[in-house]
């Protein structure tokens, strides 16, 4: 199998109703994958399909809430009924949180950005692992903002929620260290607009060619 391409493989991206979510959809499909979009921006999951079928691409939607368990438990299986196999996932989706103080940090708030940063991510990681573990070229890919984790001033929530989802992933990398499955961080640089340069480099890290493992890279 050429090095770049992705015919005949199963993608799932989450967060893929915009920005690098969208893009990285958009660059698999291009390169051959069939590329399962997931959002709970049904008007952008809908654009980014419309965007990779007019390239010639292939495309399922999958509208989802990734914050309640049951969806996100239900990933991986109904991924392997309808396909039986997920080579690469990119879990782009994610929660900024907006400033403010860890005494004034509201429930609700809590919930919605440790739902998405953290829960969502390890319900993620424990759907599908056995499929990507058992694909031939597995490669999981999470997408993080670095800067967030050093912690600062008001920003509490968003340092804790992804100073963890960081390390559940670096960890799940390390407990691979001698499987074929790839797992890396892609650090999105706190920006969320999406460079043609970002999204280059996030999909060349889901290559059937890529070796890197436990690196966050970005």
């Amino acid at each position: 199998m050429a090095g770049s391409r992705l015919d005949g493989m199963v993608a799932l991206v989450t967060g893929a109703g915009r920005g690098l979510g969208a893009a990285t959809a958009l660059a698999l499909a291009a390169r051959g994958a069939h590329v399962v979009i997931a959002s709970r921006d049904d008007a952008g999951l809908t654009a980014t399909d419309d965007a990779i079928r007019a390239a010639g691409g292939e495309a399922t939607l999958l509208p989802a809430d990734l914050t309640r368990a049951d969806v996100a438990d239900q990933t991986g299986p109904s991924l392997y009924d309808r396909f039986g196999r997920l080579d690469i996932l990119v879990h782009a989706a994610m929660h900024r949180a907006a400033p403010g103080a860890a005494t004034g940090i509201d429930q609700g708030d809590w919930d919605r950005t440790w739902g998405l940063n953290v829960n969502a991510t390890w319900r993620l990681i424990r759907s599908t692992e056995f499929l990507l573990r058992t694909a031939p070229y597995g490669r999981a890919v999470v997408l993080v903002d670095e800067g967030a984790v050093i912690p600062r001033a008001y920003a509490a929530l968003g340092s804790a929620s992804m100073a963890a989802r960081r390390n559940l992933v670096l960890a799940w990398a390390e407990e691979h260290r001698r499987s074929r499955l790839r797992i890396n961080l892609f650090d999105t640089g706190g920006a969320d607009a999406c460079t043609d340069d970002k999204a280059r480099l996030l999909t060349g890290l889901c290559l059937p060619s890529e070796m890197r493992h436990g690196a966050l890279v970005g």
